[in-house]
């Protein structure tokens, strides 16, 4: 019996729904379903009860979840007290925090990290593309997160982590804040406030591509901030906008719109050095990969 077996009964007899305990355990239901019941026939006997809208602990499995914690615990311990005296310290995972990004995409790499190693610990170091780039290759981040677009040097490699949807963001008096949704062509000839340009030059110029292939003949504008200073920026250059995530939406006197049709996406990539020896690496780039993290909304 291994450990890890007993992680995955726990997970599923808590969670008592495969769907829910596959994605805490950032891995696929199939797989999770497969592997209890090898946990299943090691012990001889039936653990949980399948029903269509979720699982039931048999009497076997009742008895297993209260040892499976305890012997949890214990393993847990002797791991901590034996690298203490070993001298090595519990693992982190140093992650590049992107400024602006989703605050639910760091929140679920630190619960994947923890679900793989539970001993471990994440600290941060915030920046913007440009400054994660370089945390990256001075290796003082193990994992940078980045807005795509974006160039690597040789020995950085990177994968999609996430999209957002993106809309206008203006003052609220503007005449196109009257409309539920805009058009990208009525951007046309309006001043663009955007972050500057050494911040994430591709994603920039891939921004005002998009926006004027599709109509948006914009002007950009001489002013550029970042996205906590958006609100003082658009309240004094009222006649301008910006774009941003509907997590703007609601800052005070601002309006925020989304596109009409085909949405404006931003895509956010996770990037790696590969000759990292991170342990809590590889677990985050393999669920990443596989497509593995979501939003809140796709966790349940």
């Amino acid at each position: 019996m291994e450990l890890r077996h007993l992680r995955y009964f726990v997970a599923v007899a808590e969670e008592l729904n495969f769907r829910r305990a596959a994605e805490r355990l950032f891995i696929s239901a199939p797989t999770l379903s497969q592997q209890i019941k090898v946990l299943e026939r090691e012990i001889g006997a039936p653990l949980l009860i399948r029903r269509s809208d979720g699982v039931e602990l048999t009497r076997a499995g009742e008895v297993l979840l209260r040892a499976a914690g305890e012997v949890l615990l214990a393993a847990g311990e002797a791991l901590l007290q034996t690298r203490c005296a070993a001298g090595v310290t519990e693992p982190v995972l140093r992650l590049g925090l992107l400024n602006g990004v989703p605050g639910w995409l760091p929140a679920r790499i630190e619960e994947l990290v923890r679900a793989q190693l539970p001993e471990s610990r994440m600290v941060m170091t915030g920046g913007a593309t440009a400054d994660q780039i370089r945390l990256l290759k001075g290796g003082q981040v193990d994992l940078a997160l980045l807005r795509a677009p974006v160039s690597l040097p040789v020995g950085l490699r990177q994968v999609r982590a996430a999209e957002e949807e993106l809309g206008v963001l203006m003052w609220g008096a503007d005449p196109l804040a009257a409309e539920d949704e805009i058009k990208i062509a009525d951007l046309a000839g309006r001043e663009l406030i955007l972050f500057p340009r050494e911040r994430a030059p591709e994603f920039h110029a891939s921004l005002l591509q998009a926006l004027r292939s599709r109509g948006g003949e914009v002007v950009l504008s001489d002013s550029a901030t970042g996205h906590a200073q958006l609100p003082s920026a658009l309240a004094l250059r009222r006649d301008a906008i910006s774009l941003s995530s509907a997590r703007a939406a609601g800052a005070p006197g601002l309006a925020w719109r989304s596109f009409r049709g085909r949405p404006l996406m931003v895509t956010y990539a996770a990037a790696w050095r590969s000759d990292s020896r991170s342990p809590t690496l590889a677990p985050v780039v393999g669920a990443l990969s596989r497509g593995l993290l979501g939003p809140p909304d796709q966790e349940r």
